[in-house]
């Protein structure tokens, strides 16, 4: 049913706590599983330079030592966790509109399912989802599972 999901991550415990359900059912179906970290162009642009944010946005951190350190981070628990299952794994770090660009990358990459935490690290949780989640679900034709996490984040 599953051939490729996608694991949009930003490495906080939801994500993480999505990144186990996604390694189950990759599992089942013997799926690929693609990691997504986007760095929030919007988020970060008022600190810096044009030029950065457009390196940003074309996924190259390099010099944002910090950036680059989470992307990988984030990125290689997904990617560590499927191949130590056996999977095939694919890591990527873009830059923009988070909700843009998963929907994009899934597209692109004929994603049959995309496995999001319910909130990411801004430590803000609203009442339902959060603000990237809930724009995935409205940007994207691709099934979305949304997976909470109870323990402190």
């Amino acid at each position: 049913m599953y051939e490729r999901i996608l694991v949009p991550t930003d490495g906080s415990k939801v994500a993480e706590a999505a990144v186990d359900h996604a390694i189950e059912i990759a599992q089942q179906n013997d799926a690929e599983v693609h990691a997504l970290f986007v760095a929030d162009t919007d988020a970060i642009a008022y600190g810096l330079g044009t030029e950065q944010v457009d390196r940003i946005r074309q996924g190259q951190f390099e010099g944002m030592t910090e950036l680059r350190e989470d992307a990988e981070e984030a990125t290689g628990y997904v990617t560590d966790a499927a191949e130590t299952a056996g999977l095939t794994a694919h890591e990527r770090h873009a830059g923009g509109e988070p909700h843009r660009m998963i929907a994009d990358y899934a597209e692109d990459n004929d994603i049959d399912l995309i496995v999001i935490g319910s909130h990411g690290r801004s430590g803000v949780r609203r009442a339902l989802l959060g603000s990237v989640t809930e724009r995935v679900l409205r940007s994207t034709h691709v099934p979305v599972l949304v997976v909470d996490y109870e323990g402190e984040d």
